[in-house]
């Protein structure tokens, strides 16, 4: 429906539409005249959407950061999701993996050659020298939040521990590319670039994702893109920014097994990084890490 400039804005900020979103829909008009993909008014949050997922992500940071005191050799991946659970449902969350889509645990924990979406188990125990990724992401008053932590458990090897150090590195070169009303291929062409100036690869096929009041909404954000194309980063887009980055080839396999683990094809070591971020009229906003 066209909103005239003195109907309420479609944001539900309960100002006038030419006082809210009224000049920012018609820059996003002109884009699209032009060709360009722009996101619909259903994925641009809100200030009161914002501050919802941030509330949310209060939770996913305490879970990490728990994590993080107690993760060691010998804990078994089992004991990270009991971490993970407890916290959550102790500040009144819920860990949104859980159930997801038939996903068995609260949390995925991804060990060396996993590249993502690794299931805890009372059967996998750290050693020293492992890299693990655990991806948190939780559910908290109908507001998304997730984020992902690289740890190392003891005497890592120097490969390993410059795998998961240039993978940071390649995640900051990706948030450094958003810009308003810049490209969402910028993010990806970033990362890519950094990756394989240090003789990496990046995963093609799994990527980052919109996020706020879905698990995983639009758009689905790539790491192998090119700077100029893709969806037009309005103020208000949000997602996650999560480049899995291989020591050896991008190929990748999943567990036939449990239907969910990836792996690298050929046995390399991985590793990732995720962050959630909301596009802003002068830059973007941290919202989880």
């Amino acid at each position: 429906m066209k909103l005239g400039p003195n109907d309420a804005c479609w944001c539900g900020s309960g100002r006038k539409y030419k006082k809210c979103h009224m000049m920012q829909d018609e820059k996003v008009r002109l884009f699209k005249d032009k060709g360009v993909i722009v996101p619909p008014h259903k994925l641009l949050k809100t200030p009161d959407m914002i501050e919802g997922m941030k509330r949310s992500a209060v939770i996913n940071r305490a879970c990490l950061d728990e994590v993080g005191k107690q993760i060691r050799a010998g804990m078994t991946t089992e004991e990270i999701d009991k971490i993970v659970y407890e916290v959550t449902t102790g500040m009144g969350g819920i860990p949104a993996p859980l159930n997801y889509e038939g996903f068995p645990k609260s949390v995925c924990t991804s060990i060396n050659d996993e590249v993502c979406h690794g299931i805890p188990s009372d059967e996998i125990e750290l050693i020293d020298g492992d890299i693990i990724n655990v991806d948190c992401s939780t559910i908290f008053n109908g507001y998304f939040s997730d984020s992902s932590r690289m740890f190392m458990i003891g005497d890592v090897s120097p490969e390993r521990r410059r795998l998961v150090e240039v993978t940071r590195e390649c995640v900051m070169k990706g948030l450094e590319a958003v810009k308003p009303w810049g490209r969402l291929g910028d993010v990806g062409a970033a990362v890519n670039e950094h990756a394989t100036k240090n003789g990496y690869s990046v995963v093609r096929e799994i990527g980052g994702h919109g996020i706020g009041l879905e698990f995983h909404e639009d758009p689905w954000v790539g790491f192998t893109t090119k700077a100029g194309t893709g969806m037009l980063l309005v103020p208000g887009l949000t997602f996650t920014i999560e480049p899995m980055v291989n020591a050896g080839e991008a190929d990748i396999f999943c567990d036939e097994d449990n239907g969910w683990t990836i792996y690298t094809e050929d046995g390399s070591d991985s590793a990732q990084w995720e962050i959630m971020i909301t596009v802003t009229e002068d830059g973007y906003e941290l919202i989880c890490d």
